[in-house]
């Protein structure tokens, strides 16, 4: 069993990391020792992090850099150099509310969360849960997720994109700064959380190409499975309705084909779980 929970909260190691520390002025294996993780993690075909080192590699940014508002420095050094598959997908789709389902479904390749996400007639919120809540994630972390979100939407939209709402576990320091940034207050809450208003959320992307996801999506799939082999029925089946929901389609036989099972195994894997469908 542990061996199993280890597996399943393993991802692959960004490449791209090596881009995005240089960009901000750090060295990347100065942060790497500070992480205590091995010299040439970023040059590995195939490195895989668990949650534990994760968290550890971001302790190790906060150190290195010794500033607390090195999380807007990342948001502003995002480039698509940096970008995994998952969010060259994003990009793809033709809004927010389709990128953020997206990522929502196909985060976990990439990081160890899991995105919550509401799609409203008046805002769309996203939430944030880790994988392993055992574990508290370091503030910089926390901070800079809530930013790549908002730049995300900024660079695919190229517009100022601002938040209706943010709440995060803890008050980063100078907060301020980051009000300036989002364009609202930083509160308090149990959850790190986004609000957009829905019209900004339904905002066309510039970016959007239907082609490129459809070159994305059977590898992003692959990928997912292979992961997500020990998940429970109803973790797959909020992960294709997320996917789905945007199109409007929500039926059980839409999501029964998306997962590649009838409908009446569906039900009864659901059953099995004490879950149902609705």
């Amino acid at each position: 069993d542990e061996e199993r929970l280890a597996v399943a909260h393993a991802f692959p190691m960004n490449p791209g990391w090596r881009v995005l520390l240089t960009d901000i002025g750090l060295q990347p294996a100065n942060v790497l020792r500070r992480a205590m993780l091995p010299d040439d993690l970023f040059a590995r075909e195939k490195a895989v992090l668990n949650t534990d080192e994760y968290f550890r590699l971001w302790r190790g940014v906060e150190e290195e850099s010794g500033d607390p508002l090195v999380p807007l420095r990342l948001g502003s050094a995002i480039s698509v150099e940096a970008f995994d598959p998952p969010i060259f997908a994003a990009l793809c789709s033709p809004n927010l509310n389709t990128a953020l389902a997206r990522l929502s479904q196909y985060k976990r390749l990439i990081m160890p969360m899991r995105l919550h996400l509401e799609i409203g007639p008046d805002v769309t919120s996203l939430s944030l849960e880790w994988l392993d809540s055992s574990i508290e994630p370091p503030t910089s972390l926390i901070s800079t997720e809530l930013v790549f979100f908002v730049q995300l939407g900024r660079i695919a939209t190229r517009s100022e994109l601002r938040a209706r709402e943010v709440q995060t576990p803890q008050l980063p320091p100078r907060a301020n700064e980051y009000h300036e940034y989002f364009g609202v207050p930083l509160s308090e809450g149990p959850r790190p959380k986004l609000v957009f208003d829905a019209a900004d959320a339904a905002q066309p992307l510039l970016t959007a190409n239907e082609k490129m996801w459809e070159v994305f999506e059977p590898e992003l799939r692959r990928r997912l499975s292979e992961l997500s082999h020990e998940a429970s029925a109803a973790d797959r089946v909020r992960a294709a309705l997320l996917e789905l929901l945007p199109s409007g389609a929500a039926s059980m036989e839409s999501v029964a084909k998306r997962l590649g099972a009838s409908t009446r195994t569906l039900q009864r894997r659901l059953k099995q779980e004490g879950q149902s469908y609705q």
